[in-house]
């Protein structure tokens, strides 16, 4: 029998708002080329002076970290996705003003196997390692059938727990650092210390020097999505080794479904509250054995599929209790939270959202060295826009509270919550900008004063633009009046900000923003750029001549 199937307001809203941004957004023409960002570079090991031009603040007294993919081949053969890049860490160590300049690749087991046998024997996200051509082909056809280790290729980000530096990617390995060095230390297994097989690599922290992470676990009972806990630092003073002791899962949360869980990169976190966020980027397990059978990578499980809604899980962190209210938005994908923090009852969430979560597989090598012209700029406006958005979730839903209205009183937020049923919120999202934004093609790795004002009420953040496939322009976005500030300069494209606050800082903006500067159009002509925080003006740049492929994450380690 023929039938008419009802449509979600959620798909309504989707349907309605994706061709819509697209449309704000000005269309690129004449991008230049940037496969000079995406390509194998040597290491500089022993620190190498800097060019000093304007002014490095003498107060800024640290190491400014920096990770990322760095060689993206191995004899004749070559890695399929920039994610697949072996790890190449970076250091600008900043000391009276001046600055020096080091970097090493992370001897990963990854690393160390592929260069050994001068081919890739290990696979990663996008690139399947082939069977030995010297085994039999018997040897080789069986070799499909096991299921691949997981790499500890750690290309993502500096994280932290107990006081000391690892690099991490999104499987169960990392490996310690040491951060003045850049020496690779020892191999870290999630797996021997809680039970999950995976971790993501943008862990929080709390006021009290706690760490907490989310990571998967999957058996007879399901998939499940865990919150991790690694308690402040008790070392004794003289031992140098990783430290997990009293590392704990707070809470598993069930998938929604276990044969298809969702794919995450972060999770929010405030004062009393974990936010784990079910997105409807799938990873079909089943999908994952056949494509090991078929040669095929990682890349290829992942599917967005967005007849699924978004599902926000609370989760109390000192107690690990789930909340009973199933809070839900229309389907969205994030990679990064901005900020969470706790108002008179509700929880503001702030994050980086996109609206076609295909686009995590689009950044194909093959994609990246596209030359200029018209297949470049086809591609690039193909792609959706991350925008800053913000979500407000009720804490205080009970069985009394009324349906169908807003349940979202405070003053400044412009985000809706309705009560749809027994324990269910619908959320819709507030834009945390203007039209301006658009001339920048939206943004994305964003930065808080993290220091002082992480899950708390904060004004200021700082992100990239993305007027390119890579980010094109560094922005200063004021949340209270939704305008920006730009640095932006041609053929320049910079990493990630991170803001380090001033020593006797009055306001959340008093301090500088850090960011790594390279160009596809000349060699070896790469600058640490440092701005005002508060004006967004340069104060002053460390040029090093050396070339550095476009990045991930960073942090700055302050030294006393």
């Amino acid at each position: 029998m023929w039938y008419i199937q009802a449509i979600r307001p959620e798909e309504v809203w989707y349907m309605t708002n994706i061709p819509l941004l697209r449309k704000k957004c000005p269309l690129a023409m004449g991008l230049e080329d940037i496969a000079p960002l995406v390509r194998t570079v040597e290491e500089i090991p022993e620190p190498i002076t800097t060019v000093i031009k304007g002014n490095i603040p003498s107060w800024i007294n640290g190491s400014f970290l920096r990770n990322g993919p760095g060689k993206f081949e191995f004899g004749k053969d070559n890695f399929n996705h920039w994610f697949d890049g072996m790890a190449l860490m970076h250091r600008f160590y900043i000391h009276d003003g001046e600055v020096t300049y080091s970097s090493r690749f992370l001897r990963s087991d990854s690393y160390m196997r592929n260069s050994e046998k001068d081919r890739i024997v290990v696979c990663e996200f996008g690139t399947m390692a082939m069977p030995d051509p010297c085994k039999n082909f018997f040897s080789r056809f069986l070799s499909r059938f096991k299921i691949p280790k997981a790499t500890d290729n750690a290309s993502v980000n500096f994280v932290k727990y107990k006081g000391d530096y690892y690099v991490s990617t999104e499987t169960n390995y990392m490996r310690r650092v040491d951060p003045q060095s850049l020496e690779t230390k020892e191999k870290v297994d999630w797996s021997e210390y809680i039970a999950v097989n995976s971790a993501t690599a943008h862990p929080h922290y709390d006021r009290e020097g706690a760490s907490y992470n989310m990571g998967n676990s999957y058996g007879k009972g399901g998939f499940f999505y865990n919150i991790i806990r690694v308690p402040p630092p008790e070392k004794v003073a003289g031992e140098d080794k990783a430290d997990f002791s009293g590392a704990q899962v707070l809470c598993s949360i069930p998938a929604s479904d276990s044969r298809k869980p969702s794919y995450y990169h972060s999770f929010a976190m405030s004062e009393n509250y974990v936010v784990f966020i079910e997105q409807p980027i799938k990873l079909d397990l089943l999908k994952f054995m056949l494509f090991r059978i078929q040669g095929k990578s990682f890349d290829k499980v992942m599917t967005w599929e967005p007849q699924y809604d978004t599902i926000f899980h609370v989760v109390h962190r000192h107690t690990g209790e789930q909340s009973k209210v199933k809070y839900s938005a229309p389907p969205m994908f994030t990679l990064h939270q901005i900020n969470a923090y706790e108002d008179k009852g509700f929880l503001v969430m702030d994050m980086c959202c996109g609206d076609d979560g295909d686009v995590i597989g689009d950044f194909t090598l093959e994609n990246l060295r596209r030359g200029p012209g018209e297949e470049m700029d086809k591609f690039y406006n193909s792609m959706c826009r991350n925008l800053p958005r913000r979500y407000v979730l009720p804490l205080t839903v009970t069985d009394d509270t009324p349906s169908d209205q807003n349940l979202v009183t405070l003053p400044f937020c412009q985000a809706t919550a309705v009560k749809t049923g027994c324990g269910k919120v619908l959320c819709t999202h507030e834009e945390l900008y203007d039209e301006e934004l658009f001339q920048y093609g939206g943004l994305e790795f964003p930065q808080i004063n993290y220091a002082h004002y992480n899950a708390r009420p904060y004004r200021y953040y700082y992100a990239c633009g993305f007027g390119h496939l890579f980010s094109d322009s560094l922005l200063k976005m004021d949340l209270e009046t939704k305008k920006l500030k730009a640095w932006r300069h041609p053929g320049l494209f910079p990493s990630e900000p991170v803001f380090v606050p001033a020593p006797n800082a009055t306001e959340e903006d008093d301090g500088v923003v850090m960011s790594i500067i390279i160009t596809p159009r000349t060699e070896k002509s790469t600058f640490l750029l440092v701005l005002d925080a508060k004006t967004f003006t340069e104060l002053g740049r460390a040029e090093v001549p050396v070339n550095i492929p476009f990045g991930t994450h960073g942090v700055f380690n302050e030294m006393q």
